[in-house]
């Protein structure tokens, strides 16, 4: 493997666009850096030090900006609209008939849509830079004594200043992702969440030396473990076998190889664990509201809700969000197995599954094994997802989920995903120039 990393580098190619992924993550690192006008550093760091809903909101928020929501830089937003606008047209796709057409209408209509998703990510980072600054300037919610930023009718121009900085920030990084998937190496958008994430691993590896040396080595090793089980995962997957039939053209005959279908048992990724992490804030959030009210008015309820709902305040609470990411793996695998139209594209190509009939007969087959394999597949994501609520009983005492952790749930699937998909393609670069890869 070393060695393979050496010929990369010698590579002039390769060299090259390793060097330009690093110099564009660290323009997006810079960029970070740089606040929107008018931010009370105080009140944000309180809201960031916070073990309830706003805590838990701005965690989430920072994870999927790479970091840069902490600052509330001009990129605080990160990618998020953009992710937010793409899982929108997913789920939209076998819905409405003119995405569906565009679907399958090749490379033109794959271009088409990525268009419009890029329209919709700037409505969408307005409403939500509107959305986010609201909630973190609400005092109910964030029990801070001044707002985070000036914002709202009585500041206009400071308010139209912001949500053009945070819109024209979530571009920019739209833009730096797009420079590094077409001149770098890897999934621009991943790559930059990534480097958010392993930015923050020094603070949380300071944070844990302080409390305990054998924590530090207990949590060391944890995470190597978990980052292995999801290689395992992740590369898992089932293999149909797939014949084509004969076809004759003149004196040629063609088609007749037999293949397979890779389904893999995580196909979702790590789309439920944000989905049931942002779905999870919602609870916290009403009962801090409810919770400033009068009596007789849910306060009780509220109380209650924010006490239970807190991160790693209960088990209910991780109960809660093992089943709620059981039950995103199966919807969201679902969806985007059914866009995939793999009976359809087997039928017009000529193949199909041995003993079964095409057509239906196969769409119900293939569904019946993906939703089999998902179930293990979901476990394994639930299971990852609680992995926090457990490690915090076997650190000391005062650390909570957040801080037992180098990298969280999420954070960890991000990282392995990417580190993977980037050695894969490193990999397949090296073979095409007669190189061994790093995998052998």
């Amino acid at each position: 493997m070393f060695n393979s990393l050496l010929q990369t580098f010698r590579v002039p190619d390769l060299r090259r666009k390793i060097l330009f992924t690093l110099a564009m993550l660290g323009v997006y690192r810079l960029a970070a850096h740089i606040p929107v006008p008018g931010l009370d550093r105080a009140a944000m760091e309180s809201v960031f030090s916070s073990a309830g809903a706003a805590g838990q909101l701005t965690r989430m928020l920072n994870l999927l900006s790479g970091g840069a929501l902490e600052n509330f830089s001009v990129v605080a937003m990160g990618v998020y609209p953009y992710i937010t606008a793409s899982i929108i047209i997913q789920l939209l796709t076998p819905l409405v008939p003119a995405l569906e057409e565009l679907s399958k209408e090749g490379e033109a209509g794959r271009n088409k849509i990525s268009q419009i998703t890029y329209w919709m990510t700037i409505p969408l980072a307005i409403v939500q830079a509107v959305a986010q600054i609201q909630l973190l300037n609400t005092q109910a919610f964030t029990g801070a004594a001044t707002n985070v930023i000036d914002f709202g009718i009585g500041s206009p121009l400071n308010t139209i200043t912001v949500l053009l900085s945070l819109t024209a920030g979530t571009m920019f990084a739209l833009w730096l992702g797009e420079r590094i998937t077409e001149d770098g190496i890897g999934n621009g958008i991943s790559i930059i969440i990534f480097g958010g994430i392993v930015a923050q691993i020094p603070r949380n590896m300071f944070v844990l030396a302080r409390s305990s040396v054998p924590a530090v080595v207990f949590i060391l090793v944890l995470t190597v473990l978990t980052a292995w089980a999801i290689v395992i995962i992740q590369e898992g997957h089932r293999r149909v076998p797939v014949q084509y039939g004969k076809r004759v053209r003149g004196q040629k005959t063609y088609g007749g190889q037999s293949t397979y279908i890779p389904l893999r048992v995580n196909s979702a990724g790590m789309i439920p664990l944000i989905f049931a992490g942002s779905l999870l804030v919602f609870p916290a959030v009403i009962g801090g509201l409810l919770a400033n009210t009068p009596p007789g008015t849910g306060r009780d309820v509220g109380v209650w809700l924010q006490e239970t709902f807190q991160l790693g305040s209960s088990w209910v609470y991780f109960l809660t969000y093992f089943l709620l990411v059981l039950a995103f793996t199966y919807f969201y695998t679902d969806v985007v197995f059914r866009q995939q139209n793999l009976h359809e594209t087997l039928q017009r190509n000529g193949g199909f599954v041995p003993g079964i009939r095409p057509g239906r007969r196969t769409e119900e087959f293939l569904t019946t094994i993906v939703h089999r394999i998902t179930l293990g597949g979901a476990l394994f994501l639930g299971a990852v997802a609680v992995i926090p609520f457990f490690a915090q009983f076997l650190t000391p005492a005062g650390l909570g989920p957040t801080q037992s952790m180098i990298i969280d749930s999420t954070g960890l699937l991000i990282v392995v995903g990417v580190v993977l998909d980037t050695i894969k393609q490193l990999e397949a670069q090296l073979l095409m120039r007669n190189y061994e890869g790093f995998i052998r």
